[in-house]
């Protein structure tokens, strides 16, 4: 379409006053017009090139107006031409069989200037619409494939470094625990450095395991298998599984959780390893001596669930960033790397949930989630 055309129309009517009437009227306003006398030249016109909106009468010899717009309507390049009646047909089935053949509109004759105009440029701006819409829809789903192969690549190149980052670091942990149960009680300061050693290994190989993981959840968002969950089974389960950890840093565990708590909507797998992530993060930044409190009450179709203890604290400037990646923050001790709390983040954001921290310096630190109630809270439902 040249710049200054408003839209190329084709007129198909076989009385010639209204063709130069309809053909005047409209490249006065800027349209490109060609007209044409009957049906048979309606088609073959259309074929030579496609106009942006056809305006159709209906009583023609030889071939109707509804033939020629069913004829355009089962063609391929022809189908999405906008075609308007104009006729002096004004029964109400003939209005309904002109839209059942396919017409977009329909004017009754004697027609005004003004309604003709109105309708004609409301058609061709619902075409241009329609057009950029679907470019723009081309464009995404390109843009899609490109970003699905760019992903695909990355993640095939993330598994091949993590392979070879992964695989001295487990032969070394193989090494250090050969050793370290070879040195026994003999050598107390061989196996202090290796028992440092080992811990060091283990704190590298874990760290790859949950970068796979982060940079995982964030290309197919995390997987949940939900059911209604009771978390102090979950909790009960985990606490027992860290009972020689927290005998060992001398913490005093307690559980404030009711019993009857209604049942949360929840994967108990990935619940289980936010809690962990929680109460581990408490014990490898804080002394020996920590008391450690759990809690969780029920707050508009929602569980509130918190982690408290008393701590050394973090700083205010430091909470907002805990559950980012990468992020390094400091508490009285070192904090180290935030992933863990940042897997803790996806996880319970895939519940619906949220998650955050309140702390002081020198009192303690609380975190807490929330995590929707399950529809079904009842005593014969699946307990984690």
């Amino acid at each position: 379409m040249q710049p200054n055309i408003r839209g190329n129309i084709l007129l198909v009517d076989d009385t010639p006053d209204n063709l130069r009437l309809l053909s005047t009227m409209l490249t006065q306003q800027g349209y490109e017009v060609r007209s044409v006398i009957n049906g048979a030249m309606a088609l073959m016109g259309v074929q030579a090139e496609p106009p942006d909106l056809i305006l159709l009468d209906i009583n023609m010899p030889q071939m109707n107006g509804y033939e020629v717009c069913q004829q355009l309507k089962a063609g391929d390049r022809t189908r999405d031409i906008p075609v308007i009646f104009i006729s002096a047909l004004e029964d109400v089935l003939d209005k309904v069989k002109a839209f059942a053949v396919g017409g977009v509109d329909y004017i009754t004759k004697p027609f005004h200037v003004a309604e003709v105009l109105a309708r004609i440029e409301n058609q061709l701006t619902i075409c241009r619409l329609q057009k950029q819409l679907k470019l723009q829809n081309t464009q995404l789903q390109q843009q899609m494939l490109e970003l699905q192969e760019l992903n695909s690549l990355k993640e095939e190149f993330l598994h091949a470094v993590s392979h070879d980052l992964r695989t001295p670091i487990m032969g070394t942990l193989l090494v250090l625990n050969n050793l370290q149960t070879k040195a026994g009680e003999t050598i107390p300061v061989s196996r202090s450095i290796l028992e440092r050693m080992v811990h060091s290994s283990d704190r590298q190989l874990n760290l790859l395991n949950s970068l796979l993981e982060a940079h995982s959840n964030e290309m197919r968002g995390v997987l949940l298998c939900c059911a209604p969950v009771q978390l102090n089974a979950i909790l009960q389960d985990l606490t027992a599984g860290l009972e020689p950890l927290l005998t060992k840093n001398q913490v005093k565990l307690i559980n404030l959780i009711p019993v009857d708590l209604p049942f949360v909507n929840g994967d108990p797998l990935q619940l289980r390893r936010v809690f962990e992530n929680l109460l581990t993060n408490a014990l490898n930044h804080n002394p020996p001596g920590l008391t450690l409190t759990l809690r969780a009450t029920e707050e508009a179709e929602m569980i509130r669930c918190t982690v408290e203890d008393n701590g050394v604290g973090i700083e205010r400037s430091h909470c907002d960033q805990l559950f980012e990646r990468y992020v390094r923050g400091s508490r009285t001790r070192s904090i180290g790397v935030g992933l863990g709390l940042y897997l803790c983040r996806q996880i319970i954001t895939a519940h619906g949930g949220q998650i955050g921290v309140n702390s002081t310096p020198g009192t303690g630190t609380t975190f807490w989630l929330t995590l929707p109630l399950a529809r079904h809270s009842t005593s014969d439902a699946s307990i984690a």
